[in-house]
């Protein structure tokens, strides 16, 4: 029995699409459960349109969510030679012909199929004519023959058996009249010659599926196995494209999504295995397989995507969690001072509260990352003479503490709240406006904690609270 090979093709015409990364997921899932290979395969043969930056971006993309594959990336156009020699034996023998219909001729046939509002079928004029009579100053087409009579079945591993009458798939152009392949003939080379066993895409590439189907069987190759997966859809129920907001892993990973909360979001996204919700690496890789894959569209869900990094934010390793911490501040805000790392890193505990992105954990913790409080215009009028009084008098009997704990703070809090007859929320709502700058944040005592001794001092006595 061969062993399980699939890949992961795309087009550097633009930047990956979180579609794409999916079908990607579940292409190498599937080849590492079955202790397979998986290949990453650039189709780069539009030149006009493949770019080295999307090429760069798409590599990126699979390393930041954790797919690594096999060998060395495959670039498809430097298989070009292939592709017209397969071209070349379907023309010997018998399967493909040179097609001299002009351009406009072809416009004519589409124009009266859209007047019949019927779909355009090449009407296949040049298919049994003889050589003798092609014109001398058109450069042909090359066409592949297609099935006329019968009908053809794809036993699709998610989708069952898919029959379509032959008749509907016309004679497909395999080489342009430039010389260059067209798609379908370089993808069927392609996968002939990587020994894929499984093609696992879009079930927009259905169509497709029947025609590479053909040029297998024209050629005598042992026909791989096919698994359509349904597409992704907006939550209005419109397919998802390239223009969508949120499209791209940068976009996720901009907010601060993490890589694995992303991976288990999509896994699940038109996957199930039991009840099972949060898995591992390890998981998805031992109880992953295409029987799990649903029939229907999958939705893309932005509260489920915040809700599932919230779970990893709250459970993983806070080690791992600060260095994702770090490297999201030095991409996209601002490096973490290292005079501050402790501070942080100490408190992630109950910053973290709350918090769906590392964005938000980012916000949390600016109170400590800044050297200087920077006052809520609007908070600070709340620092009135009541609230200066139990600031001065915390500050006070704060010098005398020498261990900072809940335990050594709260009889002073306690204490104040006497004092000045007042309430929690008097002694708590100062304190933490002139610690912050603003109203909101943690609770005090976690504030305290985090600042550390000369750092409360120096802001409790700063002279913009007048």
């Amino acid at each position: 029995m061969k062993k399980v090979a699939t890949r992961f093709a795309p087009s550097p015409t633009g930047p990956l699409h979180i579609g794409g990364v999916r079908t990607a997921l579940f292409n190498w899932l599937y080849s590492k459960n079955q202790k397979g290979n998986f290949y990453l395969r650039i189709e780069d043969t539009d030149k006009e349109r493949s770019k080295d930056e999307y090429k760069g971006q798409i590599i990126k993309s699979l390393k930041w969510i954790g797919i690594n594959y096999d060998a060395e990336e495959y670039i498809q156009s430097k298989k070009i030679e292939d592709h017209i020699k397969i071209v070349n034996e379907l023309l010997e023998n018998g399967n493909a012909y040179r097609c001299y219909c002009s351009s406009e001729e072809i416009e004519e046939q589409k124009k009266r199929a859209r007047q019949k509002k019927i779909p355009y079928v090449y009407d296949r004029k040049w298919r049994d004519k003889k050589e003798a009579d092609t014109p001398k100053d058109i450069k042909p087409v090359i066409r592949f023959k297609s099935k006329i009579d019968g009908t053809s079945v794809l036993k699709d591993l998610v989708q069952g058996d898919v029959e379509i009458d032959n008749n509907t798939i016309e004679d497909f152009i395999i080489l342009r009249n430039d010389g260059t392949p067209t798609y379908n003939l370089s993808a069927s080379v392609d996968d002939h010659q990587m020994n894929m066993t499984h093609i696992i895409r879009g079930d927009d590439h259905k169509i497709n599926t029947f025609k590479q189907m053909q040029i297998y069987q024209a050629m005598k190759w042992v026909l791989p196995s096919f698994a359509h997966i349904p597409l992704i859809h907006t939550i209005e129920g419109k397919k998802l494209s390239k223009r969508d907001r949120a499209s791209t892993l940068d976009d996720y990973s901009k907010i601060g999504i993490m890589p694995d909360a992303l991976r288990n979001y999509l896994l699940r996204l038109g996957w199930s295995y039991k009840d099972k919700e949060i898995f591992t690496l390890e998981e998805s890789i031992k109880y992953f397989n295409l029987e799990g894959i649903g029939k229907s569209p999958s939705k893309l869900d932005m509260s489920r995507i915040l809700s599932m990094n919230e779970h990893y934010i709250k459970n993983i390793d806070e080690n791992d969690l600060f260095e994702q911490l770090t490297e999201y501040c030095k991409l996209y805000k601002s490096e973490i001072k290292s005079d501050k790392k402790d501070n942080i890193k100490k408190s992630l505990t109950f910053l973290k509260n709350k918090a769906k992105t590392l964005e938000d954990i980012f916000n949390n913790s600016q109170y400590i990352m800044v050297d200087e409080v920077s006052f809520n215009k609007d908070d600070i009028k709340l620092i009135d003479d009541k609230a200066k009084k139990v600031i001065s008098d915390f500050n006070k009997r704060f010098g005398s503490v020498n261990k900072l704990s809940k335990e050594t703070l709260e009889p002073i809090v306690n204490e104040l709240i006497e004092t000045n007859n007042t309430n929690f929320k008097g002694v708590g709502q100062p304190l933490r406006i002139a610690l912050t700058g603003s109203k909101f944040g943690p609770g005090i005592y976690d504030i305290i904690i985090s600042l550390g001794k000369v750092e409360v001092t120096k802001r409790l006595t700063n002279k913009k609270l007048g």
